[in-house]
């Protein structure tokens, strides 16, 4: 076997670099052998050999740190994330190390944050313009909009289709009869394409959606405190995309506060956390969640804040600090995206992380962190307005005071004085300093007197 591929391989040199083969010398080479990589994923594929010097045979050092070095740097440095087929072929001294790569299914590739693409035998940066190009043909069909291999209209749930149609011509006059048969329905809103279901019409309407996409899932937990160790309740929302929105945003209600109070003659109620941003949060998630991924949406609810964590990272050429301004609607699902907006799940595209921020800091809540964590975007909605730069300020005792709240969500002076082991007359000061500085308030009257986090 392997003396075939030394043949293969002689064959290989002697034709020379080609539109999918590139020599390197050694590993020493190996950030221009990424950036082939890179080329070759935005083009057709391709390899790089290490260990080829001129249509010579030259051989390359193989060890187990070398292959792991190429590929923790090949996966470390192209995004979205990739896994190449790494293979080493001869003996001794004459060893070639070959680094494969499959045209990308996820086009665009980023080196370092710069795309390339292969011309002839080079790999020059892929210019904006021709960027934005692609992006625009991306749009135009992604993976929602493939062939569900195996559905048929019988998995369609007619109900919900009828249901569909009713809010969609209500919220944005939708003219489509909501008595208008299935089949001719799904068409008008583009999900069958060549006679057979898309992906996005089974995850939008199928009676078994996890029969087809096991991992879509909302999974939703409330845990005791603020670390994610013990919880307190836990589901798991199965089902079409557009009833596990709802299912997810009725647990979510289920298990933070609900304050209300009268104003003169009418009744005020006002959730802990701003219902809309955490609304949008979740629909955002299930929108643009990478659906390849084996893994589920999660929200996450813990006495200081809520999670919200989707599947994949930002669509390039999105960065963290674009989603706090107005931006370009990346939309990884386009075809859900416009199901999404004919009923009003989406308001208005690229808005969407703005109207969070907003209704935050409307609720009178910190900004919403919005990171990346494990290639994931995580959304945290936070119930308090200190900061880890305000705790950084903080004195020990005052620290142990926060961080007991935290914990518990609220604490007595009589707690104080257990927890620091100091006089009454010292916790109050503590607890005076942090009054004065608007991190805790005053709760309650004489011997009920207690202290909230603001």
């Amino acid at each position: 076997m392997e003396g075939m591929y030394q043949k293969q391989l002689k064959e290989i040199i002697e034709n020379g670099e080609t539109e999918e083969v590139e020599f390197k010398k050694s590993t020493a080479q190996l950030e221009k052998g990424l950036r082939a990589i890179c080329a070759f994923l935005n083009h057709k594929g391709g390899a790089v050999y290490f260990g080829i010097d001129n249509k010579t045979q030259v051989g390359q050092q193989v060890s187990d740190p070398t292959l792991r070095t190429i590929s923790q740097k090949v996966r470390q440095k192209i995004k979205p994330e990739i896994t190449p087929e790494i293979t080493v072929h001869g003996d001794g001294r004459g060893k070639v190390i070959k680094v494969a790569v499959k045209e990308g299914l996820n086009k665009l590739y980023y080196l370092d944050g710069v795309a390339y693409k292969r011309v002839g035998t080079e790999n020059p940066i892929i210019p904006p313009e021709e960027i934005e190009r692609i992006i625009t043909e991306k749009r135009k069909k992604g993976w929602d909009s493939e062939i569900c291999e195996g559905a048929c209209l019988k998995d369609i749930d007619s109900e919900k289709v009828k249901w569909f149609l009713r809010k969609a011509k209500y919220e944005r006059n939708f003219e489509v009869d909501p008595e208008t048969p299935v089949k001719e329905a799904l068409e008008r809103l583009k999900l069958i394409r060549n006679e057979k279901l898309t992906n996005a019409a089974v995850l939008l309407f199928g009676k078994d959606t996890q029969k087809f996409f096991l991992p879509a899932k909302i999974r939703c937990a409330r845990f005791k405190g603020t670390e994610p160790l013990e919880f307190i309740d836990m589901k798991v929302f199965e089902g079409n995309i557009i009833s596990q929105r709802d299912d997810a945003l009725e647990f979510v209600k289920e298990h933070i506060k609900l304050h209300a109070k009268i104003v003169g003659t009418e009744r005020e109620e006002n959730w802990e956390y701003p219902i809309e941003a955490v609304r949008e949060a979740i629909t955002n998630a299930i929108c643009h969640r990478d659906y390849e991924i084996a893994s589920n949406v999660q929200i996450r609810i813990f006495n200081d804040r809520i999670e919200i964590w989707g599947c994949g990272h930002l669509p390039e050429p999105l960065k963290l600090e674009d989603l706090k301004r107005k931006h370009d609607s990346l939309l990884r699902n386009c075809l859900i995206g416009e199901c999404f907006f004919l009923i009003k799940f989406v308001e208005e595209w690229g808005t969407g992380t703005n109207r969070i921020l907003k209704e935050c800091l409307d609720h009178g809540l910190p900004e919403p962190l919005f990171e990346l964590i494990a290639e994931n975007l995580v959304v945290t909605i936070r119930k308090y307005k200190i900061t880890d730069e305000i705790l950084k300020e903080l004195k020990e005792e005052e620290k142990n005071i926060v961080n007991h709240i935290l914990k518990h969500e609220k604490i007595s002076r009589k707690e104080g004085v257990t927890i620091l082991k100091v006089s009454p007359a010292t916790v109050y000061r503590y607890f005076k300093s942090l009054e004065n500085r608007g991190i805790i308030q005053r709760m309650g009257k004489g011997k009920n007197i207690y202290y909230v986090l603001m």
